[in-house]
């Protein structure tokens, strides 16, 4: 991520909250939004809590506006790039005044449907990295929103993960497919890793091989492992069987998702991505009484979350030390 950004996108996120304060309460009469982000059946907890910022807004579905709703399932044919961007176009075609588009496949898609509609990103992983902006501060286009800063968090993920494996030496990173992000992500965590005087292997979950021999190949080359969130939201679907191959294999890991450690993963450090979805009604207020895109920051996470799972740590053999406990915002008992 771009570091001189952040001064900047600082000052405007100051000015546009006294922006936000300033403006009335009650939302626009007539409104239309689109949603291109997982169902209630994938991520119930980032749809409500979409649905929540919206309504703290003053948007509520059928009461005055609509929400046009598309699903984005990562790991089903629905989150082919073909499928979204066809998603996308129809969202455009029924004239909605603003795209809320959740995981990089989806704002992608989006950003090939229209450079017309706002676009509001509900937890990019650098969206300077993926093109889609200019800068954090000023974003230009038709695009802004929030970023889970994914890259940098790798080596505060690679730290703690060691703190409960101090021993291990070889480490694995897997990662989803080979793109921009795979790339940068790999690039941090090759930085990371020589700083700490560990070997990083990666192994990439692509076209080929499945999950389970992706794990089993790490398993034999690695001691230990970190999950990167690589934008694609692949892992995040696919969470409790992602969590019971790690176990079946006794393979520590730490994730980028609250999520999977809810869903029986050892450990995650991540930006809160239910408080993303949920401040995403603040900017498609802000979009909807016509402030320019543009000229709204990108905003950044200002907080993480370290979860612990304690069954996990038990029937992996493992302890998590004393320092970690007090530091997590949950352990999972």
């Amino acid at each position: 991520m771009n570091r001189r950004d952040a001064i900047p996108a600082l000052a405007a996120l100051v000015a546009a909250a006294a922006v936000t304060a300033a403006r009335p309460q009650s939302p626009v009469r007539s409104w239309r939004v689109g949603y291109l982000g997982p169902s209630a059946e994938t991520a119930p907890s980032l749809l409500k809590a979409f649905q929540e910022g919206l309504a703290a807004a003053g948007y509520v579905d059928g009461r005055g506006g609509v929400v046009e709703y598309r699903w984005t399932n990562a790991g089903s044919r629905m989150n082919s790039e073909s499928v979204l961007v066809a998603s996308a176009r129809d969202l455009v075609a029924r004239k909605v005044d603003v795209i809320a588009a959740s995981i990089d496949p989806a704002i992608l898609a989006a950003s090939k449907a229209t450079r017309d509609v706002p676009i509001v990103m509900l937890n990019a992983s650098d969206p300077i990295e993926l093109g889609l902006v200019a800068s954090l501060a000023r974003p230009g286009g038709n695009i802004t929103g929030l970023t889970r800063l994914s890259p940098e968090l790798i080596g505060k993920n690679l730290q703690m993960l060691r703190e409960v494996v101090p021993q291990a030496r070889r480490i694995g990173l897997l990662v989803s497919g080979s793109g921009a992000m795979s790339t940068a992500i790999g690039r941090h965590a090759q930085q990371a890793a020589q700083a700490q005087g560990i070997a990083l292997q990666v192994g990439e979950l692509g076209a080929g091989p499945s999950l389970e021999r992706v794990i089993a190949a790490l398993r034999r080359s690695s001691e230990a492992l970190v999950v990167a969130d690589t934008g694609g939201g692949v892992f995040f679907t696919d969470r409790a069987r992602l969590a019971d191959l790690l176990l079946a294999h006794r393979l520590p890991a730490i994730f980028a998702n609250t999520e999977i450690a809810e869903a029986g993963g050892l450990m995650s450090y991540s930006p809160s991505s239910v408080e993303n979805y949920r401040r995403a009604g603040d900017f498609i207020d802000r979009i909807l009484r016509g402030m320019k895109v543009g000229d709204i920051p990108v905003e950044q996470p200002t907080k993480f979350e370290l979860v612990l799972n304690q069954r996990t740590a038990k029937a992996m053999n493992l302890v998590f030390p004393q320092s970690l406990l007090l530091r997590a915002d949950r352990v999972i008992a």
